[in-house]
């Protein structure tokens, strides 16, 4: 069973600090529906925005989803024009509102592919919001976590060479420092809906300790229920880190 407060919400000691979650299955939503995929994706807008809302309600310090990977641009050229219009639109219409929700967007990824226009809008959500702290909201677009770790490994380079950063060895905090989420705690809940069972290039440094939560359920159909689900799964599970469970136990009967 979940502890619940009064408001049927879940504790917020026992919340995870960051949620990841791969967004599947809106073409699939709407193929049984007989309807065009374009309908599948509006659908999952409205999902993320319910979402974004149940996350900063149960106290989710960061919120990172996986919005279009930098692979989706080999789906059919129809569907990816469809995807940057449908996230120009979202962006134009729900940056004020998350600026009064005391939200704060992040966004992720090589952006030079994307319009002109479309840079300057994320560019403008993020200042915006840069000062909010009820939530971060991190959008990963164009977004590959081998391309993460190729450009923190370029940073750390160029900084060597212009003498930034003396001749050192390289240690995973020293990676860690130049990955595109540094200023961020690692996800400790990891969620795929879908009912696929993979990560899909998405976060593969960060997601080291994460624990994994997979779900049949597509994208529109998951709802705040099954968001409290998976979090419910997240907290019956012991994250020992390479100790051992009598080490975790004593370590808590400790304090």
């Amino acid at each position: 069973m979940t502890d619940v407060d009064n408001s049927g919400l879940l504790a917020e000691n026992d919340v995870p600090r960051h949620i990841a979650i791969i967004m599947d299955g809106n073409g699939r939503w709407a193929q049984k529906r007989y309807l065009p995929r374009a309908f599948g994706h509006r659908a999952g807008v409205k999902t993320v925005r319910k979402i974004v809302e149940h996350c900063a309600k149960h106290g989710v310090e960061v919120l990172t989803l996986f919005a279009f990977s930098s692979e989706n641009w080999r789906r059919p050229k129809d569907e990816v024009s469809l995807l940057m219009t449908l996230f120009g639109e979202t962006l134009q219409r729900e940056i004020n509102t998350l600026d009064k929700n005391g939200i704060r967007l992040r966004f992720i990824g090589d952006r030079s592919a994307f319009p002109t226009v479309l840079q300057n809008k994320m560019q403008e959500g993020e200042a915006q919001t840069k000062d909010n702290k009820a939530l971060t909201l991190v959008i990963a677009a164009n977004y590959g976590g081998h391309w993460d770790i190729c450009t923190a490994f370029q940073k750390i380079i160029d900084k060597m060479s212009t003498g930034e950063l003396g001749q050192q060895a390289i240690s995973p905090q020293l990676i860690k420092d130049h990955l595109s989420t540094s200023d961020l705690p690692d996800p400790d809940l990891f969620i795929r809906t879908g009912g696929e069972e993979r990560v899909s290039n998405f976060l593969l440094w960060q997601l080291a300790y994460t624990e994994f939560y997979f779900t049949p359920t597509l994208w529109p159909d998951f709802d705040e229920s099954s968001l409290d689900d998976a979090i419910a799964s997240f907290k019956s599970r012991q994250r020992r880190f390479g100790h051992t469970s009598d080490q975790i136990i004593n370590k808590t009967a400790s304090f």
